[in-house]
């Protein structure tokens, strides 16, 4: 496989070939929410042009990326990456969790789609978006499994080893960095509003108008 190409905002993208069914399924929940590219592309804090170009397949989102856009369209991360599952079972078996890169993370779903609350387990890179400023209506909860964790809430930077977590409302800005160079493993679980107005701030995208 070919490495991955470096966005303008510094996150290693996806290849195109890994997320085959990301920009269709993009497009399509986009018109089923019946936004424009405009307001969806304002709504998530990047230009309609970029948005756009993931919907044609140029680019490849990042995961907040994809968390951003799933809250904007009332989804989850496994609908627009095209996954479907016949009936929400409550146990997620290991084998069936498989690993998927976005913007240098990797994450396994370790939930269900489809309700009230998105569960993931993220592998985060040391150096991977760690000037990324995340804001976005809903709760976050996260504890670290291994490595250790720099989470900056609002003013404040706290530094968490394995076995702690934190819990916090997700409209106070947070950042979220690898302190040691192996990266840091992570279970994650976020809030999914079901509303086309919700929305999640990237902060800032050198290269991109808002």
């Amino acid at each position: 496989m070919s490495s991955p190409e470096t966005s303008p905002e510094g996150a290693a993208e996806v290849p195109a070939e890994a997320l085959p069914v990301v920009a269709p399924q993009l497009r399509a929940l986009r018109r089923r929410a019946a936004l424009t590219l405009e307001a969806a592309a304002r709504s998530a804090g990047l230009s309609p042009a970029h948005l756009s170009r993931l919907e044609t397949g140029q680019r490849q989102p990042s995961l907040p990326m994809l968390l951003a856009l799933a809250r904007i369209y009332g989804t989850t991360v496994s609908e627009l990456l095209g996954e479907s599952v016949a009936d929400r079972d409550a146990v997620v078996r290991a084998a069936g969790m498989e690993p998927t890169a976005a913007g240098g993370w990797t994450y396994w779903q370790a939930g269900a789609p489809g309700r009230g609350m998105q569960a993931l387990r993220v592998h985060v890179p040391h150096g991977s978006q760690g000037d990324i400023v995340r804001v976005h209506p809903g709760e976050e909860w996260l504890y670290v499994l291994e490595g250790r964790l720099r989470l900056r809430l609002g003013d404040t930077t706290h530094r968490l080893a394995p076995g702690d977590s934190a819990h916090f409302d997700s409209l106070t800005p947070h950042r979220i960095a690898a302190l040691d160079p192996g990266g840091v493993e992570l279970l994650f679980v976020h809030t999914l509003l079901q509303s086309p107005t919700a929305t999640l701030c990237l902060g800032p995208t050198p290269g991109e108008t808002p």
